[in-house]
């Protein structure tokens, strides 16, 4: 064991020094195309049901848009008095008959106030597509990484049952010529059987990771841009990101827009309404027809529309104060997903850098000292065991590396700014 430990440090002095970008071993070559992550999201982002649902909410507030604009239409009245009664009235020749128009007349700027509601609500659902891309590009992103990391742990659950079989048929030779025990042949075997049902578990995560990522781009992914996989974007600090001007902020100020412009409704509607009314009535009796003009004027003595207006305020208010809670929430998450980031590259760097050199030297070491009878099989079993979990750990570094990317990313995506223009 000392002699393991041994190689182990003297591997680890003699390992080249981090670059800005590491690598785990390189995959197979690949065969036809390469599936890169622009390429799968452009593929998912044209079966996206989240995209389609969002495209048609902005169709959907823009004709709500178009509706808002209409004038009330016009009413045509028909009214026949004197009629059916007793007396001169029972029949039809003193009959009164009126034929007229009646046009809605809004007061108090009620059409440009419901304008101004539809206009927010079109300008939040053009955001909803900007975040259903946002949330895309995310889901994608993680299936692509979580599928890139999957054929990752299947090349090594493969290379570790090489391995474990070639040390099982060295086993049998140094038992066979009595230069071991036959337990050493009985722990080969076992890790061997170790190695198998490993291999068997990766497999089906593969299958599983990639079958994910094939749901959201509705096509087979074929072979994976693994180099993308195993970079990362180098070293160096790097300058905070704000949570100004980011998609959740957008979104609720568009919140806040949209619920000014309900204000401005409400108050509207406190104004009442005119009605005006023309028309011709023609008198059976004297054959003779008259011109017939009225207004109407509703009279707000139990809803003055003062409850619609002190609920449309509260709702703004409300909309201001989870406003305010979404910055303080959004300038949490991306501190928190920076330091996610920082930490998992300086983890992927060490693990795919100096770390994995150093256990590979030091398998490398003891699969020698083994054959040469220098080192004894728990020697060699313990720098191999090393070797499978630093090669593990370094593509789970480089896993959260690229997740944590992809939630910054998501949480710092841009959106056009909403002006706030408060009654």
């Amino acid at each position: 064991m000392y002699r393991v430990i041994a190689a182990v440090l003297a591997a680890a002095a003699c390992a080249q020094p981090a670059q800005a970008q590491t690598s785990l071993p390189p995959a197979a070559e690949p065969v036809g195309e390469t599936l890169t992550l622009d390429r799968a999201l452009e593929l998912a982002g044209a079966t996206a049901p989240g995209i389609e649902a969002a495209t048609a909410g902005v169709r959907a507030a823009e004709a709500q848009r178009r509706a808002a604009g209409l004038r009330p239409n016009p009413s045509i009245n028909v009214e026949a008095e004197n009629v059916i009664g007793t007396g001169p009235y029972s029949g039809l020749s003193s009959a009164e008959t009126t034929v007229g128009m009646s046009l809605p007349l809004e007061l108090g700027g009620k059409r440009s106030a419901r304008i101004g509601v539809a206009e927010a609500q079109t300008a939040r659902a053009r955001l909803e597509v900007i975040t259903a891309q946002a949330n895309l590009r995310l889901k994608v992103t993680q299936a692509f990484v979580a599928a890139a990391a999957a054929e990752r742990r299947l090349g090594v659950a493969s290379d570790q049952r090489d391995i474990a079989n070639e040390g099982l048929r060295g086993a049998r030779v140094r038992v066979r010529a009595g230069r071991a025990s036959p337990l050493e042949e009985q722990r080969a075997d076992v890790q061997r059987i170790n190695a198998e049902t490993a291999l068997e578990q990766a497999e089906r995560a593969t299958t599983l990771a990639r079958g994910n990522l094939a749901r959201l781009i509705a096509r087979e992914p074929g072979q994976l841009d693994l180099p993308w996989f195993e970079r990362t974007n180098g070293v160096g600090p790097k300058m905070p990101k704000s949570a100004d001007g980011t998609l959740a902020l957008a979104l609720a100020q568009a919140d806040i827009a949209t619920a000014v412009a309900q204000v401005r409704l409400a108050r509207s509607q406190r104004v009442p309404d005119l009605t005006l009314s023309a028309g011709a009535r023609r008198l059976e009796a004297t054959n003779d027809v008259a011109a017939v003009f009225g207004v109407s004027i509703p009279l707000p003595l139990f809803n003055n529309g003062r409850a619609s207006l002190d609920a449309a305020r509260a709702q703004r208010d409300q909309a201001e104060a989870l406003r305010r809670g979404a910055v303080l929430d959004a300038q949490q998450a991306i501190a928190s997903a920076e330091t996610e980031v920082a930490n998992a590259e300086a983890n992927a760097r060490t693990a795919a850098g100096p770390a994995l050199a150093a256990a590979q030297e030091a398998a490398r070491i003891a699969r020698i000292g083994y054959r040469e009878g220098k080192f004894g099989q728990l020697d060699l079993l313990e720098a191999e065991r090393t070797l499978a979990q630093t090669r593990a750990a370094a593509i789970d570094a480089l896993a959260a590396y690229h997740d944590a990317q992809a939630r910054l990313e998501r949480l710092t995506a841009r959106a056009p700014s909403i002006t706030e223009d408060r009654p």
